[in-house]
Formats: C-alpha cells, structure tokens, sequence
C-alpha cells in the first residue's frame, strides 16, 4: 500500500498515472505521496465506483493501471487465466454490444464471452474470425460505430432468462459471502466476523428449506483471520472466483461498516456498475433493489439506498450479485440492533424472500415486506408461484 508522506519508484509511477488521467497537474509533478496526490487518488477512486481512501492498494493501483488504455492502443485477445483488462476493453465491448452482438457483461475484461462476440463481428463483416482486435478489425468497428447506438440487448437477455427460469428456487443456487469489510478498524474486525458469519448461516438455513443450494465462500473456522488489507483484495478476487465456479444463479455479499461519525447509520446494498464506463448489471441492480426495499420495510434501520460501484466481487462474477451493509457497528443503535439474534433473523428473511421476489413476475409477486419464508414454501408448490399473497 502506498499513502501520504511515501517516496520513491511507486509514487513516481503513481503520480504518473494521475497526470496521464489529466487529475494532476503534468506541468508540476510532485515527488511525494502529498495532499495532492491523495485529493487525485480520492476522485479516481470515486470515478471508478471504489472505496475512497485516498490510498493505492492493490485494487486502487490496478485500476489506475487499466485506465491508461485506449481502445487502439495495444492489441486485444482473450488471454486464458490472465485476462486482459482496461478502459479499452471497456470500449470494445461496449461498441461490440451496440452493434447487437453479444459479449457477456461489459466489464472490461477480455474473457471468453468477449472473444465470441468479437469472432462473431468479424464474420458478419468478411474479416478473419481470429477473436483478436487488432488495426484492421478497429477500423471495421470505427466505420460502423456511428451507424448504431444503444446498450440494452444485455438487460433484455438477462431478464429473459430470469423469466425462462421461472418462480421455483429448487435447484438454483445461491452463493453466501461472509465478508466482513475490508476497511474496517481493527477494533471492530471480530465483532463484525462474528454477525456476518451468524447471518450467512441464517440465510444460508433459509435457502435450503425453499430447495436452493447455498454456499458460503467462507468457512466460519477462519474469521478471525488477520490479514493485511492487499491480501483482503486477492481473497475478494478468489470469492468471485468461487461463485463462479459454483455456476451460482445469485451472489450476496454480507458485511457491516464503521465510521468515525457515529451518527453514520443505515443499511445500503451494492451492484456492480461503472458510470465511467456508461455500465451497470441490470439483474445486479433489480436484486439489490429487492434487497434493499424488504429490509427497510421489515426493519427501523435508516434507508441508504442502492449504489453501483466496481468492486472486485461485484465486477467479477458472472452473476447477478449484491452485497449488502447491514449496518454501521460505530453507530450504537445499529450495533444494538446487528447484536440482537433476533434482528438478525429479520435479515435473514428479508434477503431470502428478496432471492424468490428476484423469480417472480411482477403479476405474481407480493407487496414488500408481507412475504414470509413459511409461505415461500407452500406456495411454490402451484402453478407460477400462484398461491403467494397480495
């Protein structure tokens, strides 16, 4: 990690980057880490959907990192296991998916869905199909560009596989990941492990009884594990790695926060989306609406609303995902509240009921806040999830 007051060959290669960006002045470099420096490192952690800290971590630094390509200016093809990343591939796949084929998720990573797209384009306009995006297939994609405009097949196709798979949870599977937030001071780490590991376990209990298979990223073995905040971003990348693994059809991340205001307080859920970048996952913002919406109705926690923001695990998995904030442990009603198993078992339902409402039509779906996980289980039994009430 690199912060205020630092020297030396990181800085500079920071500083850098910030005046590529146009966020420091390139006339008058700085040599150290100073307030300059965190002010630049504070909006580009902003822009990009990242936590603000004004320091370069691992997920700070690769980003500042991908955000120095263009799209033209290095060659770009599906690398298996190191995949190419940055504001260029970002470009790519948004220009490839106006243009109506299909790249999976604009994410800015090179990945298999990309390469079809990109093969598929190639075809479509007499080039070799080689799934590289070199010279020659920018100046195919720059001629028709101005032809086409619009991103929404994506959301379309995401929501029809959301009805095609119908109301019934038997046999999704959901993905539950404990994480107990990677800025946290230290003096809230194990209270903090503590509730979100009880709370997975109570959705996790929940979710079985409806018949989805759920799992958790995390073994409650390992929660008071103390790592270094580099080594919270590699795990970050690894949970998404697990859900995906898992073929989930869902991801939720539980964490709670702190703040040095104590009247910091509420609950807020997260999707991955990218203003920058002009993206978002629509099934990701739809199920973190749900989420969100059943816990401020069954609860008295203060309302924070849905954000998008780029975190790894949120940018990285390949299904819809959410995490949630349960709650400011340096706040003492939250914390009276997030303490209480009773409350916690409020959560639980919420979030489950949020996972069957995310399968439900908007003609067969219930009011926010009466659905209850007793009558999940009798009603999924009829016909379109017609028994649930109104």
């Amino acid at each position: 990690m690199v912060g205020t007051g630092d020297t030396g060959p990181a800085v500079t290669q920071i500083v850098g980057l910030l005046a590529h960006l146009g966020l420091i002045d390139g006339t008058d470099l700085p040599a150290s880490y100073d307030d300059r420096v965190e002010l630049a490192v504070r909006t580009f952690q902003q822009q990009r959907g990242l936590h603000v800290d004004g320091v370069v971590g691992t997920a700070t630094f690769r980003r500042l990192d991908e955000a120095r390509w263009n799209l033209g200016d290095r060659i770009l093809t599906h690398l298996p296991g190191n995949l190419m990343a940055g504001d260029d591939v970002f470009a790519l796949q948004r220009r490839l998916l106006e243009l109506g084929f299909k790249v999976g998720r604009v994410d800015g990573y090179f990945g298999a869905e990309t390469e079809a797209g990109l093969r598929d384009f190639q075809r479509n306009v007499g080039i070799p199909a080689d799934g590289t995006c070199g010279p020659f297939t920018l100046r195919q994609l720059a001629q028709l560009a101005p032809m086409v405009s619009g991103g929404a097949p994506n959301a379309m196709r995401a929501q029809e596989r959301i009805r095609n798979a119908g109301p019934q949870l038997g046999g999704k599977i959901v993905v539950i990941d404990p994480s107990p937030g990677q800025h946290l001071p230290p003096e809230y780490a194990e209270a903090a492990a503590e509730i979100v590991h009880d709370l997975a376990a109570r959705i996790e209990g929940r979710l079985v009884a409806t018949g989805v298979q759920a799992f958790l990223t995390a073994s409650r073995a390992g929660r008071h594990r103390a790592v270094a905040v580099d080594a919270e971003v590699i795990e970050e990348v690894e949970r998404a790695a697990f859900a995906n693994r898992a073929n989930a059809h869902l991801s939720i991340s539980l964490a709670v926060d702190a703040s040095t205001n104590p009247d910091a307080c509420g609950v807020a859920t997260y999707f991955f989306g990218s203003e920058k970048h002009h993206t978002r996952s629509s099934t990701g913002e739809r199920f973190a609406s749900l989420v969100q919406r059943e816990i401020v109705a069954r609860t008295d926690l203060v309302d924070l609303r849905c954000h998008a923001k780029a975190w790894d695990f949120l940018r990285r998995t390949r299904m819809p995902a959410v995490q949630l904030d349960a709650g400011y442990l340096s706040n003492t009603g939250d914390a009276r509240r997030l303490a209480d198993p009773g409350f916690r078992d409020v959560l639980a339902e919420a979030v489950v009921v949020a996972v069957q409402r995310f399968y439900l039509s908007p003609e067969t779906d219930a009011h926010t806040g009466v659905l209850r996980v007793s009558e999940l289980r009798q009603a999924l039994g009829s016909p379109r999830g017609a028994d649930l009430p109104h």
